[in-house]
Formats: C-alpha cells, sequence, structure tokens
C-alpha cells in the first residue's frame, strides 16, 4: 500500500546543557536545534534533528528554519510503495540552495532533519530500521553490529585539579580510545598531554582536536610539541582556509590528519583527496546532512583508501544519537565513534528511553523501527520555542 507524507512541522528547541563546554572555535551553556516532524497520511510520526553551527558549516538556527520554509519540500515528497522508495526520495531531497555556497553545505543541519523525519516515520511505517538503509544503498559497507563502543573526549579544564579529574574518569570509565580537546586559548597543550597520558597510561589510544586553532605556520610546530605523548591523529589542526598547508604537514610530522569542519560534502572529500590533505574523515551526520549523505562520505572513503569516524556535535539530543547508532552499528571500518552522551550533556534528551553509552563507551544497537527510539512530545514542547508548519 502507498503511503504519502501528509504533514511536516519544524521546531526550534532550545536546550540548557549540564555544564559550560570550551573549545577553540566556541562555547556554549545551551544549544538551539531545529527538529522535524513528519506525519505519514495513516498517522505514523517520525521524527529527525539538525544542529546549526555557523562555524562548520555557516548556519544559523534561524538560517536552518528559514531554508526549510522556503524550499518546494511538499513538491519532492511521493507516495511510496516500500522503504526502498522512500530511502530512494530523501536520498533526492534538495533544498534551496545559497548563492555563493560552493562547498554545498550552507543547508545540511535543516536537510539533515527533514531526512531523518522521513527516514524514521517511513521506517516505522515499513517496520524497517536506518541500519537498512545502508543495507540498500551500500551493500559493500553493511555489517550489522549488536554492540559499539564509543570514545571519551576530555574538554577544557579550567584547573588543574578538574583536568586530572577528568583524566581519571576516562581511565577508570575504561573508554578504548580518549580525544583531547587543544589550542584552547590560556590552556597549555603540552602540560595538559602530559599529565592526562600519565594519568591514562601509555597503552590507550588518545588523539588530538585543535577544532581550527592552529596558524598554518606553526601546525607541523604544535604537532611535533605533542608527538611525545603519542597521538594517533590530529583533527583538524588549521583554519579551513588554510587546508592546502596539510599536505605539507602530514609530509612532514607523519602524524595521520583528520578533517572536520573542512568536511562537510562532498565536493570537501573530493578536494581533500586532490590535495592530499588528510588521512581520515571526520563524519558527522548534521554537518553532512543527514543519514544518506554521511554514508555515501563513508564509501567514497573506503573507496580511496581513506579512513573516517562518526562523530558528533555539542548539544546533540536522543534524535541524532540515536541516527548516529543507527549507522554505528550498521557501517563497517569506523576508526573512532562519539556521540550518546545524552544524559552526560543535556538537560532534555527528548526520548522516553536513555540510550546513553555505558561503562566502558558500550552501547547496544537500537532494534526498533525507524530511529529505533520513543520521542517524548511533552519534552518537545516543553523545549520548542518556535513551530513552523511546513506541509499539510
Amino acid at each position: 500500500m502507498r503511503v504519502k507524507v501528509s504533514e511536516l512541522t519544524a521546531y526550534q528547541v532550545r536546550i540548557p546543557l549540564r555544564k559550560t563546554i570550551r573549545h577553540a572555535s566556541h562555547t556554549r551553556d545551551s544549544t538551539e536545534n531545529v527538529v522535524v516532524r513528519c506525519i505519514l497520511q495513516d498517522g505514523t510520526e517520525g521524527f529527525g534533528e539538525g544542529v546549526p553551527r555557523e562555524y562548520v558549516t555557516g548556519e544559523t538556527i534561524d538560517e536552518a528554519i528559514n531554508s526549510l520554509q522556503e524550499s518546494d519540500l511538499g513538491g519532492q515528497l511521493e507516495s511510496c510503495p516500500d522503504f526502498a522508495h522512500a530511502v530512494a526520495m530523501a536520498e533526492r531531497l534538495r533544498l534551496t540552495p545559497v548563492p555563493g555556497d560552493d562547498r554545498k553545505c550552507r543547508r545540511n543541519a535543516a536537510r539533515c532533519a527533514v531526512e531523518l523525519a522521513l527516514l524514521d516515520a517511513y521506517g516505522r511505517h515499513f517496520g524497517e530500521t536506518l541500519g537498512t538503509v545502508t543495507k540498500l544503498l551500500s551493500p559493500e559497507l553493511y555489517e550489522f553490529r549488536p554492540w559499539v563502543r564509543y570514545s571519551g573526549v576530555i574538554l577544557s579544564a579550567s584547573t588543574w585539579f578538574k583536568l586530572r579529574a577528568a583524566a581519571w574518569r576516562a581511565r577508570i570509565y575504561r573508554f578504548p580510545n580518549v580525544k583531547v580537546k587543544v589550542g584552547i586559548p590560556g590552556q597549555d597543550d603540552v602540560f595538559r598531554l602530559k599529565n592526562i597520558r600519565l594519568r591514562l597510561g601509555w597503552k590507550k589510544d588518545l588523539r588530538v582536536d585543535a577544532n581550527e586553532a592552529w596558524p598554518r605556520a606553526e601546525a607541523a610546530e604544535r604537532i611535533r610539541a605533542l608527538q611525545p605523548f603519542r597521538i594517533s591523529v590530529v583533527e583538524q589542526p588549521v583554519p579551513h582556509a588554510d587546508v592546502d598547508v596539510l599536505r605539507e604537514v602530514r609530509q612532514t610530522v607523519g602524524v595521520p590528519i583528520m578533517l572536520d569542519e573542512s568536511l562537510c560534502s562532498l565536493i570537501d572529500a573530493e578536494c581533500a583527496l586532490q590535495q592530499h590533505s588528510c588521512d581520515l574523515y571526520n563524519l558527522r551526520l548534521s554537518k553532512c546532512g543527514g543519514f544518506i549523505p554521511t554514508l555515501r562520505l563513508a564509501q567514497f572513503a573506503a573507496k580511496h583508501g581513506l579512513g573516517y569516524q562518526l562523530g558528533c556535535q555539542v548539544g546533540e539530543t536522543a534524535l541524532l544519537s540515536a541516527a548516529g547508532r543507527q549507522f554505528a552499528t550498521s557501517v563497517v571500518g569506523l576508526r573512532y565513534l562519539e556521540g550518546s552522551y545524552d544524559r552526560h550533556l543535556v538537560r532534555e534528551t527528548l526520548a522516553k528511553s536513555d540510550i546513553t553509552f555505558r561503562w566502558g563507551g558500550w552501547a547496544p544497537a537500537l532494534d526498533g523501527a525507524g530511529l529505533g527510539i520513543t520521542v517524548d512530545k511533552e519534552a518537545l514542547e516543553r523545549t520548542a520555542i518556535r513551530r513552523v508548519q511546513l506541509k499539510g
């Protein structure tokens, strides 16, 4: 039986964080995300989320909501007889382009929200999880895993005591690997890495993320200063405008480089390949435009012999956490996995169940249809500061 979308609604939600998060690009104590609700003709509901970040894809929350209003979504929505058709429709979905957006990423958070809402709704209707998307579109990368394991992250620490406590927590929690934010003004990275490494031990995989903090002329020197602490990867050491220098940096320091802020679209991926500017991609669902574009980037990386991880953005609720879990439990080859910090980070997860990772970073696959979670509609209404009817 064919079924079509009858209603689409966008919500701007404001959610306080449990603590202030600082890194080299930004400091925040709350997040404003876009949530889209999709209702099919038979009443089946689906939800999706995007996290607009101006310093990542150039999107503000207002631009994300406005782009959904301006785009002809209704004209792109078809009547679908099965989940495969719904997936194909979701992949074709396009929002009104932004003039001068050469990287094709200025609508990614908004697109992610509406794409996930469609996949969640149709997945529920046809009894399929988002992992089925991987099986349909990328069978060479598909492998179901009942459990996955997340990384730990050490952010800024305002005092020596907090730094030690963060390192001990990461060790006691038994994360398989840990990422440390570096390049934060007023903090000594060598001092921090030395003390973190001493508490984590020397066998733990330790990588660093500079969030574009280092000047191009200093990147190699900054990396060399951290090499005594056995760093395995350096993420986004320079601003996007300076990524051309990374080919030389890679040759000079011999430490694998991962792109994040400079890897938001297929155009970015192709440019990075041509410039030889990285060894790995940090894939994040919201910044890459949704589940399907992120999957296509993983395919591109695998085809060209590059590594890739699944990352997350500060302020994701359980909607994006669930989508990330579906990706992680269906896609092989992920070097690292970040996300599912729900109850550790946001005060409203927007879900009725807790899918935060467990001890050791372990987390089970979600076996429910669609995203695999039940949205807490009362929490959605409680946190919504704006509602916009997109269709219906």
